[in-house]
């Protein structure tokens, strides 16, 4: 990458976009690909959040589950929606090629994995995935999953045969490549001092510049602070920290022979095999900050819970972001007045929603495209400061504590079913047995006379 370049002269562009996120950029590159003059403000450096710190699955699908994003909404708005989120991902597939972003490695293939027995639940969301919303996927039974994760942790799964998964540090490294080639301007170390969206050309005011656009684009997630705190703090800060273990050998392949990502149905568990033999994991959500080595331990034990094969890994490295999660669980896309954007929220909503919305706006300004009022309904809605983090902390432990003792009680149903299976296979081979055996009076009994032959 260039070296970082400062705003230290003032500038007229079309859009004005705050924020080197993963948002940000992909409205940057859209935009400037589609003729526009665009300015890219960060107040630190490319990617130094969330954006930068990802496992980098690409997958259709929101953080809010398909049957509650119906009852918001409809069927047909959550089809059109489910269908944006699909052509964010093949965008995404677009850009991370190899020859636009070398070493970008892909590896195709991602299997979201269920901590209790839901065979009957897992036939009708395949119904509804695959012939409703015209989505690849397949489902896979127990042993199937046990034959690719040796853990007896994970019953059914569902597998994504089209996602894949990306180097995430060199995607938004590259994702800045391609938005300087197609003539975006990026300007690192500059933050926001203040922001006037009102007239024609709007303002913005930087430490050392001023700059004015047709249209600004607020692409800061959580961190657009004192200058736009009443959009910040529809927000809710969380922080997921993510470890690489040291090379495991041929002991990864004793546990895992999976080769795509992989993510429980409770969120608590991702993990994805990176450089052949290293695992790559990231820890449960939490709403405070914390320096990143702090949870090598706990990512560790983790994995030894889940793998016990593996011991306990060697951390090599660990490092985090906090991202940006609403309250409605949905990512906030829109105009928020005439020539001002939001596009934020994307914490649990994957790498193809970002995309997706940056063409979304860039289209919408640019083109008339008004397919970015389908997220409407999910206005924006305060997140309750730090009443809402401590609910937010509480609410994440109750979470992983029901799903541990779900998965806890599914295991020991599943062994007491295995023990009465076993029984009942002994009972009906000693009643074979006993079958075949000559019958003899009891005892105490005399025997029946002879019959005489001739």
């Amino acid at each position: 990458m260039p070296d970082r370049s400062r705003l230290s002269f003032d500038l007229d562009v079309d859009i004005a976009v705050v924020g080197a996120g993963l948002a940000g950029l992909s409205v940057a590159l859209e935009a400037a690909r589609l003729g526009a003059s665009v300015a890219v403000l960060e107040g630190r450096h490319i990617g130094w959040n969330a954006s930068g710190h990802q496992l980098g699955t690409v997958m259709p699908g929101y953080a809010l589950p398909i049957s509650e994003l119906i009852a918001r909404v409809g069927f047909e708005d959550t089809r059109e929606l489910w269908s944006l989120s699909k052509q964010g991902a093949e965008l995404v597939r677009a850009n991370a090629s190899e020859d636009l972003i070398p070493g970008i490695a892909i590896s195709e293939g991602a299997l979201e994995v269920s901590n209790v027995d839901v065979g009957d639940q897992l036939i009708s969301r395949l119904q509804m995935l695959g012939e409703d919303f015209e989505t690849d996927v397949e489902g896979w039974q127990v042993d199937r999953v046990r034959a690719e994760l040796k853990t007896d942790r994970y019953f059914h799964g569902v597998y994504y045969p089209n996602a894949f998964q990306i180097d995430g540090r060199r995607y938004i490294q590259g994702l800045a490549a391609l938005a300087r080639r197609a003539g975006a301007r990026i300007f690192e170390d500059t933050p926001v001092v203040s922001v006037d969206a009102s007239g024609i050309r709007k303002r913005i005011v930087t430490p050392s510049a001023r700059l004015r656009a047709s249209h600004i684009v607020l692409a800061g997630n959580v961190h657009l602070g004192a200058t736009l705190r009443r959009l910040s703090e529809t927000l809710l800060p969380v922080w997921r920290y993510t470890a690489v273990t040291a090379p495991l050998g041929e002991r990864l392949t004793e546990a895992i022979t999976f080769k795509g990502s992989v993510a429980d149905t409770d969120g608590i568990d991702h993990f994805r095999i990176v450089d052949g033999d290293r695992l790559m994991w990231a820890s449960p959500e939490t709403t405070w900050a914390a320096r990143p080595e702090r949870f090598a331990p706990a990512i560790a034990r983790r994995i030894h819970k889940i793998f016990p094969q593996l011991g306990r890994p060697e951390i090599a490295e660990v490092w985090g972001g906090a991202a940006g999660h609403t309250v409605h669980g949905m990512p906030q896309i829109g105009q928020l007045r005439r020539g001002l954007w939001v596009t934020s929220g994307f914490g649990r909503q994957g790498l193809n929603t970002s995309a997706m919305a940056g063409q979304l706006i860039a289209r919408s300004i640019l083109w008339g495209d008004e397919r970015w009022r389908l997220f409407s309904p999910f206005e924006l809605v305060w997140a309750g400061g730090a009443t809402g983090r401590v609910a937010g902390y509480f609410i994440g432990m109750w979470n992983r504590g029901s799903s541990a003792a779900a998965g806890t009680l599914a295991r020991y149903r599943e062994r007491a079913r295995t023990q009465e299976r076993i029984r009942e296979a002994r009972l009906a081979q000693a009643n074979r047995q006993a079958g075949t055996r000559p019958t003899r009076p009891p005892p105490g009994r005399p025997l029946p006379p002879r019959r005489s032959e001739g």
